[in-house]
């Protein structure tokens, strides 16, 4: 009518607009039907232009007045979205919402949380067909858009929720309060599933909160809504491996995953096994059939284009981080970019007040702000955190977009300067110069193990970075100080690769000595950690050669004892006497007592597998001593754990002469030595002893704890001696006649001895 109008008269809408005050863009809207009920006087000043008649101006009136009347929505008893039929890996979750549905009696509030793209509306919507039919009065789904700019305000959903109950348009009242009240007075005598997807907040659901009879709320959001009262709360994480394989195949095709079983579990490795990435390649290999999965493998591989990869039609795994991203605060926003800088897979709030620059506290409340948005997860240790994989590539982009390249190598030149000299000054707490003064957080030894153990990735990620970097002073440095620390702690391919940096950092700064003493460190690991002794005495005549260009007799004498232990490991024993011999003359020529004693201890060693048991008894007490006699210097920590270590080569001795007692007493000597001290194969190895003395001394009820411990020492440190003890375990269970338990044991014990091969 507008548009006939106005055309009658030979007016543009620009001159219309101009006339009558109203904009070119709302005259348009009315004109192409897109504005049906523009307000009387919108309407008055429009007809004064075009000087219509009364009555034509009554007429375009009643039409803007009957565009303004609102009609009755028809809103479906069950307006759920549709169903994704391969719904894989959540069958768990399922059972646990028909559960809460069976018990509930008045109204169950339940919140399924979990990172972007796990699945949660999927499952909410699957649980809402499954379970509509136990309400009578229906079952009711609402977006409400939470990471829009703009959510959906409750007062809409409560609007709409009176409409579907029947209550008519006018009868709605005008109030937000006698709204919200109407709709729990009608909730209270009905048994309805709502469903709340997708929500912002807790300020966005309570008011949504009804009670009811036998009725549940299922709420799902990126954020924990920790402030909400649920009886069941669900974080989804990802799927787990089978599962991510099963999703895959149901989108791209069970026979073609099945044809390429390795490029699919790579893919979906790729994918972090998140159901939306892992849909979206579905999806893609469903578009492409000409493409093999091993392509596809091959595009994901580069962390780079990765998430450009992870996109099929408008499913893009990136734009569903990117609506968590804005929602965070700046100070949060920049500690989730800086995250992706962290070498190793979890990480402390002490990492992450480097990374910021801010104190732990401040970090640990920014952390805990990102974990309540879904972008970082709480790790299995409490207090550590840990990124989902593609969570860390899309922190990695927005670094690089959002932060200047010389900032961010500030930032990361600071977090491993800082791993690095931490690593250093925890080192310090082992070996004969000890030290007892704290350090940082850490302070005293038992700090000292813990963290370097829980930081091994990062400080470990650190030092490759160092070296990539040239930064060879930084890598030698480390190297060198992890010397006695890797006496008794973590794993022989750590500390390979440690001592193997450490020889190329010396060899490019040109260091011949720095090189012997890491050549003998690397012998020492390959030969007492990884039993590779043949290729730990192909290091040795690198080391010695090293060592004797340096002119360094303490080297000397190291290398040389580095390979009697090789020697004696590989049961070349007459050669082993005979070096030992030679590294004890070596020490004593270079004034160092402590290489002297060591290497007389190996001595003991080699008499042991000899058979002289009584002279390897002899050599060990008499080194024991001098251990107690002080005249070692050593620090007090270091002279516990040796004289642990010797007590317990001495018990391993009396074991082959059957003096019962005396292994008993020995060992117990051992224990109160170790009290406190954080050296499992020394306690793996006391409390094993203790255990054999215990049983054959009649009382295998006192044996069997002994043996347990020790199993778990040896199980969870990956000690070689884990089947003897387990053998042991399974000849108490015998003697306490259990026999079930006892081929349970042996079972382990067998499988142990097949994985060690």
């Amino acid at each position: 009518m507008l548009r006939a109008h106005r055309l009658r008269v030979k007016l543009t809408q620009e001159e219309l607009a101009e006339g009558s005050g109203v904009s070119v863009r709302a005259i348009s809207d009315m004109e192409r039907g897109r504005a049906k009920g523009p307000q009387r006087r919108t309407v008055e000043a429009l007809a004064g232009v075009l000087a219509l008649s009364p009555a034509e101006t009554r007429e375009l009136l009643d039409a803007a007045k009957e565009g303004r009347v609102r009609r009755p929505v028809d809103v479906a008893p069950s307006a759920l979205p549709p169903d994704v039929p391969d719904l894989t890996g959540r069958e768990q979750e399922l059972a646990d919402l028909v559960s809460v549905a069976e018990q509930a009696r008045t109204t169950s509030l339940v919140v399924v949380h979990g990172p972007p793209g796990a699945g949660k509306t999927t499952l909410a919507v699957r649980a809402a067909y499954r379970l509509a039919p136990r309400f009578a009065d229906g079952c009711f789904f609402f977006n409400l858009r939470g990471m829009d700019v703009r959510p959906l305000h409750p007062s809409e959903v409560v609007h709409r929720m009176l409409l579907a109950l029947g209550v008519a348009d006018k009868q709605v009242p005008a109030s937000e309060a006698e709204r919200s009240d109407l709709y729990r007075a009608l909730m209270r005598e009905r048994s309805t599933l709502l469903v709340l997807d997708n929500a912002s907040d807790e300020a966005q659901v309570r008011p949504l909160l009804a009670t009811g009879r036998g009725s549940v709320v299922l709420v799902t959001s990126r954020q924990v809504l920790g402030g909400l009262e649920a009886g069941r709360r669900l974080g989804l994480d990802v799927l787990d491996p089978v599962a991510a394989f099963d999703l895959l195949g149901a989108i791209a095709g069970r026979a073609r995953v099945g044809a390429e079983p390795v490029a699919a579990a790579r893919v979906a490795k790729l994918c972090g096994h998140l159901p939306l990435a892992l849909r979206i390649a579905g999806n893609r290999l469903a578009s492409r059939p000409k493409w093999t999965i091993g392509h596809l493998a091959g595009q994901l591989v580069d962390e780079r284009r990765r998430l450009s990869a992870l996109t099929a039609g408008d499913l893009r795994v990136r734009t569903a981080f990117e609506m968590s991203y804005r929602q965070l605060s700046d100070k949060a926003a920049v500690l989730f970019r800086r995250l992706s800088l962290v070498p190793g897979a979890d990480f402390g709030p002490d990492v992450a007040a480097v990374l910021a620059d801010v104190d732990r506290f401040a970090a640990e409340d920014t952390l805990e702000e990102l974990v309540d948005m879904s972008l970082l997860d709480t790790a299995e240790v409490p207090g550590r955190y840990a990124f989902h994989d593609l969570i860390r590539v899309f922190a990695g982009e927005r670094l690089v977009d959002e932060e200047p390249a010389p900032v961010v190598g500030q930032v990361r030149e600071r977090v491993v300067d800082w791993l690095l000299d931490t690593a250093v000054g925890a080192a310090g707490f082992f070996g004969p110069d000890a030290r007892s003064t704290p350090v940082g957080a850490v302070r005293n030894q038992e700090d000292a193990d813990a963290w370097l153990t829980a930081e091994t990735a990062n400080w470990l990620g650190a030092l490759r970075w160092a070296g990539s970097a040239g930064r060879h002073d930084r890598v030698l440095r480390v190297a060198t100080a992890m010397h006695w620390y890797s006496d008794q702690r973590g794993r022989g391919e750590t500390w390979e690769e440690v001592f193997t940096a450490g020889v190329a950092a010396a060899r490019a700064l040109g260091s011949v000595r720095d090189e012997a003493v890491q050549l003998n460190f690397l012998t020492w690991t390959l030969a007492v950690l990884l039993r590779r002794y043949d290729d730990a005495l192909g290091l040795h005549d690198e080391a010695w050669r090293a060592a004797v260009a340096a002119g360094d007799l303490r080297e000397q004498g190291w290398a040389m004892h580095y390979r009697t232990v090789s020697e004696l490991r590989s049961g070349r024993l007459e050669e082993a006497r005979v070096d030992a011999r030679r590294a004890q003359e070596l020490f004593r020529r270079a004034g160092y007592a402590l290489g002297e004693h060591i290497s007389l201890s190996a001595l003991g060693l080699v008499l042991h597998e000899l058979r002289r048991y009584e002279d390897a008894v002899l050599v060990h007490r008499e080194l024991l001593g001098r251990v107690r006699s002080g005249e070692l210097d050593l620090a007090p920590v270091m002279a516990a754990e040796m004289s642990a270590t010797l007590l317990l080569r001495q018990a391993d001795s009396l074991v082959r002469l059957e003096r019962w007692p005396e292994v008993l007493a020995t060992a117990d000597d051992a224990l109160n030595r170790l009290r406190g001290a954080a050296a499992p194969p020394s306690l793996c190895g006391a409390h094993h002893l203790r255990g054999l003395a215990l049983h054959r001394l009649g009382d295998p009820a006192a044996a069997r704890p002994e043996l347990v411990r020790a199993a778990e020492l040896a199980e969870s440190h990956h000690d070689r001696r884990l089947p003897a003890v387990l053998d042991a375990l399974a000849d108490v269970h015998d003697a306490l006649g259990d026999p079930v338990a006892a081929g349970g044991v042996r079972d382990r014990a067998a499988e142990a001895r097949s994985s060690d091969r």
